[in-house]
């Protein structure tokens, strides 16, 4: 069991399913952790927004005028630390906070960060991009945990749980650019940093506030050093003896296929988030310089085009799990799904490409970038949901922990990326083409080679005869 868990998982059924008060006829404390992340992700990626846009904003009007080359590396190497400090949080937390008191204390450090970058100063800025890194780390795999923790193992809410818990990330991540965008870009560049900070505020202060709601969930750890060594039940330490024994056991020969699997995932999934996370870059430039920020006769700050990814997500991830509901077994495999996520992160590059080659004769229409929105969110609905699941299916059970720090890993690596070749953007029509074609290729030629692996792959998760 979890060391942030503390009920007994017969306790847990009872006290889960008893509670119906929250959305939906869920757990009261669903309720608490949907608005706490809504406004995480809301601060998260309001600031995000607008980051490259104030890095590369001339003096004059108040940003820091650094190189395209120099904002887009900070950048990359921002998001991509977002995602690696994931991979101690959660160990910090089983070891010694507790998920409950991680996501309080992630808070105040991930807001504690947003208004030092309010202050117009060098040092405070370095400072919050570090301290949101860390933040995020303690808040962001601590509150899945939590969730999971409101529901019994067998009980049938968990799934509907998680959807809605997803829906909130989305619906944050939808408003911040509308809010934090127009605050930045219109106003001052430090108040739009500034009120991504209080996004994150509002989270806390109803977290705090509805607190007891999450009493039987995400407890600190049971303390150790108080253990009278010959009160020990012989019974555990025997159950110690062969965890540790289990640990260390050699592979079999179908592990090692199946982590073959993993790996070969891994390479793909870090290829499509090095194309899809150039939405707070080289795609915020291009909306910036090159795209006219008008719709219907009415005018709009670039950065609300960031919004359209989520707004895209709400609308279309309850078709996509009614569609592979109705095929039930007939659904493509979670590999094949892989690779009809590059394809479709590929195709939305190569009308980003198209319409860069029209820049030459003025801006082009803002309908461009939200149709590469809506194919990169495909691809998104194909790929990202069914990421972690397929580690947990495939990875050994004494080895899923480890495995699923390397699926965020790649993630990370992948936005690291994404951020150095974002630093090849140029205002220039012809270097765009070339930039956005070969993200384009690049990622065709992924879901190509991964089709032509699927058959291998098959045969390497296929069960063996006895």
């Amino acid at each position: 069991m979890s060391a942030t868990t503390m009920a007994s998982p017969d306790a847990q059924t009872s006290i889960g399913q008893a509670d119906r008060s929250g959305i939906g006829g869920h757990p009261s404390g669903l309720t608490t952790l949907f608005f706490t992340e809504m406004w995480e992700r809301f601060s998260y990626y309001g600031m995000r927004a607008i980051l490259v846009l104030y890095m590369v904003a001339p003096l004059s009007i108040g940003g820091l005028e650094f190189p395209t080359v120099k904002a887009t590396s900070i950048y990359g190497a921002y998001t991509s630390a977002v995602y690696f400090t994931n991979l101690f949080g959660g160990w910090l937390a089983d070891k010694f906070f507790g998920a409950r008191l991680a996501v309080l204390l992630g808070g105040i450090i991930i807001a504690s960060g947003h208004f030092c970058m309010a202050v117009p100063a060098m040092p405070f800025f370095y400072l919050g991009l570090v301290l949101i890194a860390l933040g995020t780390g303690l808040l962001k795999p601590n509150i899945s945990t939590m969730v999971g923790g409101l529901y019994g193992k067998d009980d049938p809410r968990r799934d509907s749980g998680f959807s809605i818990f997803y829906m909130g990330i989305n619906v944050g991540a939808m408003l911040a650019p509308i809010v934090c965008g127009y605050i930045g870009q219109r106003l001052n560049w430090h108040l739009g940093f500034a009120a991504a900070g209080v996004g994150m505020l509002l989270g806390l202060v109803q977290y705090l506030a509805h607190r007891q709601r999450l009493a039987s969930v995400g407890n600190r750890p049971e303390s150790k050093k108080f253990v009278n060594q010959k009160t020990v039940n012989q019974e555990t330490i025997n159950q110690e003896a062969v965890n540790q024994i289990t640990n260390q056991q050699a592979l079999t020969q179908v592990e090692k296929r199946r982590l073959a699997v993993v790996f070969i995932l891994y390479f793909f999934s870090l290829l499509f988030w090095m194309a899809f996370e150039q939405s707070g870059s080289s795609f915020a430039l291009f909306a910036q310089n090159h795209t006219r920020t008008e719709l219907f006769g009415l005018a709009f700050p670039s950065s609300w085009l960031q919004s359209v990814n989520s707004i895209f997500i709400l609308a279309l991830a309850p078709v996509f799990s009614w569609l592979w509901l109705r095929l039930k077994d007939q659904q493509p495999s979670s590999p094949a799904k892989f690779a009809g996520g590059l394809l479709f992160v590929g195709l939305g590059m190569a009308v980003l490409a198209i319409a860069a080659s029209f820049i030459g004769s003025g801006k082009v229409s803002p309908l461009w970038l939200i149709a590469v929105y809506f194919i990169h969110t495909l691809g998104e609905l194909c790929l990202s949901p069914v990421g972690l699941s397929t580690v947990s299916k495939l990875a050994p059970a004494r080895l899923v922990g480890v495995m699923m720090g390397l699926w965020f890993l790649s993630v990370s690596i992948g936005n690291y990326l994404a951020g150095q070749l974002a630093g090849f953007y140029q205002d220039n029509s012809a270097v765009l083409v070339r930039l956005f074609g070969a993200l384009a290729i690049a990622t065709m030629i992924g879901a190509a080679a991964l089709t032509l692996l699927l058959p291998f792959i098959k045969r390497l998760t296929a069960p063996t005869k006895s």
